[in-house]
């Protein structure tokens, strides 16, 4: 697993022994992936090269797959697919695909913006290779990220659930766009189905003979 948010490492960790509890992980953290990207409105190509870098660290290490755990970096770790020699992975592309089963409308809720235009992206090409039409709603909640990275985890779940209540009457369905945001699945209660990234990240690890996604 690549992370760019330390506090993720343990708890997809429990989650990994959850649901492959066969499987032996090993984590890399970078935090200066997401900060140069946050820098730089997207990923620039240093941030490529670094993902691609760890793929090959991955392999050497004798693992079967890179999952990339921060969907800032997603579109980074898809472009590095055809240059590594294992599958990489991003943790939303599941959460992806399963939005475009849910609904003809699909609110995207996020803390950052390099991260809103992602996934936003990522459900359109899910949608595309189902050949089914649907309306992409985003929603950035502003100040969640900087809450969370202070050690204000109460004001960011506010804030989060303060932008799930005014899409949830607008949408079909909600799609965390974050895999820290997973954290208010619990709370969001706006009659609509709210998909995070986590389980079903970590899940497609089940299959690592399976042709990468596209």
């Amino acid at each position: 697993m690549l992370h760019t948010v330390p506090a993720l490492a343990a708890p997809l960790a429990e989650l990994a022994a959850e649901v492959r509890p066969d499987a032996r992980l090993l984590h890399f953290v970078d935090e200066s992936l997401l900060q140069d990207s946050i820098a730089a409105g997207g990923p620039p190509p240093h941030v490529l090269r670094r993902v691609m870098a760890y793929a090959a660290y991955a392999e050497e290490s004798g693992a079967g797959a890179l999952l990339v755990t921060c969907s800032s970096i997603g579109e980074a770790a898809e472009r590095a697919r055809p240059f590594t020699g294992l599958p990489v992975l991003r943790i939303d592309e599941p959460m992806a695909d399963q939005s475009v089963r849910e609904g003809a409308r699909i609110g995207v809720l996020a803390t950052l913006a390099t991260t809103l235009g992602p996934t936003t992206r990522a459900v359109q090409r899910a949608a595309a290779r189902r050949e089914v039409e649907r309306e992409v709603v985003p929603r950035l909640c502003e100040g969640a990220f900087e809450a969370l990275r202070a050690g204000d985890a109460a004001r960011h779940d506010a804030l989060v659930l303060d932008g799930f209540r005014e899409l949830a009457g607008k949408v079909d369905v909600v799609v965390l766009a974050q895999a820290s945001m997973a954290r208010i699945v619990g709370e969001a209660d706006g009659g609509v189905p709210v998909l995070s990234s986590p389980r079903s990240g970590i899940a497609q690890l089940g299959d690592l003979r399976t042709t990468q996604p596209g």
